[in-house]
């Protein structure tokens, strides 16, 4: 058996909101794995749940908000030193305001100030994409 498989693997969902330019970013907890670093917002998506209802029940959760799925946007992993995390970015639409329930923070980030905020290695793909640095599709980032 090989060594990756013998890794766990992490499912994640994020989503891509995307108002007037601005992306929607969280700042994780001073208690997370990461803390204080920004991300697209999201969680882990549950055995035997679907993606879709995982980004849904996340943002109801950490932001108060209500999410209307658009679509798939991109997907990547990313290995760390014990865990493979498998990332899925839905964009998303929301129909009204988010609250920092369950975020340290949260903020709308234009896709030039990104390097103002500093991300988790896995999140570090999808910025790349959402600023024209790769093709959509990252494997092993």
């Amino acid at each position: 058996m090989s060594r990756m498989a013998d890794i766990p693997h992490v499912r994640v969902v994020v989503a891509e909101i995307e108002e007037d330019g601005a992306f929607l970013l969280t700042q994780r907890r001073a208690n997370a794995i990461f803390p204080h670093l920004w991300e697209f917002p999201g969680g882990r998506v549950e055995d035997g749940e679907a993606e879709a209802d995982a980004l849904r029940r996340t943002l109801l959760d950490r932001l108060g908000v209500h999410a209307e799925i658009i679509g798939p946007s991109a997907s990547s992993s990313h290995d760390y030193d014990t865990y493979v995390v498998e990332l899925a970015v839905l964009r998303v639409r929301l129909h009204e305001r988010p609250r920092a329930l369950k975020v340290q923070d949260f903020a709308w980030v234009r896709p030039e100030a990104f390097e103002r905020y500093e991300f988790p290695p896995a999140d570090r793909g999808t910025v790349s994409r959402l600023l024209g640095l790769d093709s959509g599709v990252a494997e092993g980032d």
